[in-house]
């Protein structure tokens, strides 16, 4: 799995800005993520920026006062710079071709990407860096169709943990199972909800969760009969990694970071931690019994 943080973004441009063509003047996002690929560009060159529609309308994004004495009338700017975070089957892009082309036969416009998949590099004039897939990006990625091909945890991911007091397996916990607030809810269906959360509290779980509208295809839950149990067990991320190894996804979804590594180094996957904000890969062990996993699945689908 290939991932970009925002902070990848920001110095995969920061190092390349002898890329972007001289005498650039305007910067213009693809809505959405296009636009925060425009403001950090537009930050590091103190060039003004807008987004597609504002430039069709012949708009620029007010600017602070420092940039004040930079502003031109919008016929004064004539090369501009149309920006995305990425290009993967560059329909996005086309699209936006197709509404700017003729439309301002005075300005030169040139387009690009931060990231690029390998196949897409003609779709731009220039990019940033090459990104093959499959790959996530932290700004998206509770809000892309990849997320049918994860495992996500509960607790920490989709809402806080629980505090010690709460977690008592009785009634504190079943008000909390009830009432806790959502954190991060993802718009696209997860493939699979994999919680330490025991069987037993499935009912409050799949109300919380349709509550919050959050789609999933499976609910897998630690089956034992208390957390007296579960914690003589001590199994919370080898149970997570088990789920994550007899299915074929590309990623799980993990709140704690030593869990992560457990389960990165287990299921020989990488695993993103929720709360470090970064992925956790497998170590030498952990690739190669990954490695030996998809051979043996790939040998076994030829027959």
């Amino acid at each position: 799995m290939n991932y970009r943080s925002i902070d990848d973004m920001n110095h995969c441009m920061a190092a390349n800005l002898a890329k972007v063509p001289a005498g650039t003047d305007l910067i213009v996002g693809v809505p959405r993520s296009g636009l925060l690929a425009a403001n950090l560009l537009a930050l590091h060159l103190n060039l003004p920026f807008t987004d597609v529609e504002g430039f069709v309308e012949g708009r620029i994004l007010q600017s602070g006062s420092r940039l004040k004495n930079y502003m031109k009338p919008f016929e004064a700017y004539k090369q501009v710079l149309v920006i995305e975070d990425s290009v993967w089957s560059g329909q996005s892009i086309e699209e936006v071709k197709e509404k700017l082309v003729g439309l301002y036969p005075d300005k030169q416009i040139v387009y690009t990407a931060v990231f690029i998949a390998p196949e897409a590099v003609d779709k731009v004039d220039f990019y940033f860096d090459v990104c093959p897939g499959p790959r996530i990006f932290e700004w998206n990625m509770m809000h892309h169709e990849l997320l049918e091909n994860c495992c996500v945890d509960i607790d920490g991911v989709l809402c806080k943990d629980p505090t010690e007091e709460q977690n008592d397996d009785g009634p504190l916990y079943e008000e909390f199972l009830t009432n806790v607030d959502s954190h991060l809810v993802p718009s696209k269906t997860i493939g699979c909800l994999v919680t330490n959360r025991l069987e037993k509290y499935r009912p409050q779980t799949e109300a919380w969760l349709a509550r919050h509208n959050i789609k999933y295809k499976e609910l897998v839950m630690l089956n034992l009969p208390s957390k007296a149990a579960r914690l003589k067990a001590n199994n919370h991320g080898g149970f997570k990694a088990s789920v994550y190894i007899k299915n074929d996804y590309w990623l799980f979804i993990e709140s704690s970071e030593w869990q992560a590594r457990q389960i990165a180094n287990l299921a020989g996957k990488s695993v993103y931690c929720v709360d470090s904000r970064k992925m956790i890969y497998p170590d030498a062990v952990g690739k190669t019994r990954g490695n030996i996993r998809k051979f043996l699945r790939k040998a076994l689908n030829l027959f």
